[in-house]
């Protein structure tokens, strides 16, 4: 008795924790800042037989965009055929040229610059404009639009140049995290929406046969041989669109299309582009082609807004292409030297006379995820099939008669991957979080909500929501709110940076830090930095 009552009582016994049944029933995932499913990176490279066929890939698709724009917009300013051809001629050497400088002294990444749709309200403000006065001829129309064009991209060049190389678009998204990047990169797939089934569907028996060929072939048959597996999983879509071109074409002679409406003709014809026959056999693109240009404020400031949301959208691709290329997000001076640079390259599409402004083509990205090919030089070959194909007109319209459905079933594919390259940015954050779920929400619906309401209310003349008298005015506004990635990044930013959070760590922070300082991370010198040890004669702080 002694000896028991000199020692305290034990202590209760503590009731054990719950076993973490999510362990139990398989294997969870750590998060990965680079994907290991790539077969060539942003610096490794296929063989050039192999390049050269995948640089020809992302020649085809950004083709597609190309003639959409130019066969939407052309005809609508006067233009015949011939001005169709020369137009994306002009699109085509651009973007040849906007590609190379961006993936040399640029962002680095291995995109595509293709022409924006953001344009579209400012250009139809210019087409009304001139609409009602009288011009001798309608070509005549069509190049004082052009001149136009010119005058108001040369000057609203200047603004993403000053944020660019002002290092004002790097504090911007210093201002991010991973809780914003989500819904931005995903909006930038899923807001584009509109040039996948929507367009497949106005030629489904063309359409919906390359959907479903191309996911069989590159998903399903690639599994019968290990060599098919290589094939098709790099080469599936060129051998598609070859298979489908040719029963359009068969379709079209058989004269299947003979007694139908205008618009399916348009569609599904394989001879109704009408370029083969007015694209000239050489022509060289040079600057002022279309005569001096004209300087219109108006005009000028509805330019700026489209400049503004091309940059915008631009940013959620970089970040889908880091992800899809095998490199870390591109850090915040990244971004800025590259909206610097795409502003040089606005000023140089308005001195050459291009109908719109390039951003960073989202298809094409999705392309790097669909092979699992994230080479720069792949990328940087096909600025030469898109060089070349711009100055021999001949050749690059016989591809661009591809009938426009077919490359709407494609980009139901290529959006798609995008859009799920955004997702995965969530790993990052904390997603039971949910303050995180809240701004995820609210920036994911309004992005497309939003952006939805101003495209379903704005007339075929481009007079949207905002009609107050000022139309300049009308056009920034109409055009910012009309992008649903432009929106995502101004609710994303402004929730995630005003509402409290429990945890710096929720938000992702202490990950995304280190990528918006140059020194951050030791990687970024490896994917980031400038060839040829060009950044020794550059000022710092354009670096």
């Amino acid at each position: 008795m002694g000896e028991t009552e000199n020692h305290p009582p034990p202590p209760p016994p503590q009731a054990a924790a719950p076993p973490n049944l999510a362990l139990s029933r398989g294997p969870t995932w750590t998060p990965l800042e680079q994907l290991h499913q790539l077969q060539y990176c942003i610096h490794s490279n296929p063989s050039w037989p192999q390049a050269l066929l995948l640089a020809f890939q992302h020649y085809i698709v950004n083709l597609g965009t190309t003639v959409l724009i130019a066969s939407n917009i052309v005809t609508r300013m006067g233009g015949d055929h011939g001005d169709k051809a020369r137009v994306i001629q002009v699109l085509l050497f651009m973007s040849g040229i906007n590609t190379l400088l961006q993936t040399l002294v640029g962002s680095r990444l291995p995109i595509v610059m293709g022409a924006s749709f953001a344009y579209t309200l400012p250009l139809i403000s210019i087409i009304n404009d001139y609409y009602d006065e009288a011009f001798a001829t309608p070509h005549d129309r069509f190049v004082h639009s052009m001149r136009t064009i010119q005058g108001s991209m040369i000057v609203s060049s200047f603004v993403n140049i000053i944020l660019g190389y002002g290092r004002a678009w790097g504090e911007l998204t210093r201002l991010f995290s991973p809780i914003v990047v989500v819904p931005v990169v995903c909006l930038v797939g899923l807001g584009l929406f509109s040039r996948g089934f929507p367009l497949l569907g106005n030629c489904v028996e063309i359409g919906l046969p390359m959907l479903i060929l191309l996911v069989i072939s590159q998903q399903y048959l690639k599994r019968i041989h290990p060599r098919a597996h290589v094939i098709l999983e790099r080469f599936a879509l060129l051998v598609c669109i070859g298979i489908i071109w040719a029963f359009a074409a068969i379709l079209t002679v058989s004269g299947a299309y003979n007694n139908v409406k205008t618009a399916t003709k348009q569609s599904c014809r394989t001879d109704r582009s009408y370029l083969m026959s007015s694209a000239p056999w050489i022509k060289i693109p040079y600057p002022f082609q279309w005569g001096t240009p004209i300087f219109r404020a108006s005009h000028v400031f509805g330019m700026i807004g489209a400049a503004l949301v091309s940059s915008a959208e631009s940013t959620g691709t970089y970040f889908a292409a880091a992800r899809l290329s095998g490199a870390t997000a591109p850090p915040a001076h990244v971004l800025s030297r590259s909206i610097g640079l795409q502003g040089l390259g606005m000023l140089l599409e308005g001195l050459f006379g291009s109908l719109v402004g390039t951003t960073a083509s989202v298809e094409n990205v999705g392309l790097l995820g669909l092979t699992h090919i994230g080479s720069r030089r792949v990328v940087q070959i096909s600025t030469a099939f898109m060089i070349f194909f711009s100055i021999f007109g001949k050749f690059g319209a016989f591809f661009a008669s591809i009938p426009l459905p077919i490359f709407a079933a494609i980009y139901c594919i290529l959006l798609g991957i995008v859009a799920a390259s955004g997702i995965t940015f969530i790993q990052f954050a904390n997603n039971n979080s949910m303050r995180n779920i809240y701004v995820l929400g609210v920036t994911l619906f309004l992005g497309l909500s939003i952006a939805q309401y101003f495209g379903m209310n704005t007339t075929y003349d481009g007079y949207g929501p905002v009609g107050t008298k000022a139309i300049w005015f009308n056009d920034i506004l109409n055009t910012i709110f009309s992008s649903p990635a432009t929106v995502a990044i101004i609710v994303g930013t402004i929730l995630d940076n005003t509402l409290e959070a429990n945890r710096v760590e929720d938000r992702g922070v202490p990950w995304w830090k280190p990528f918006q300082h140059s020194k951050g991370d030791p990687r970024t010198e490896e994917f980031y930095s400038y060839p040829l040890r060009i950044n020794e004669y550059i000022p710092t702080r354009f670096l």
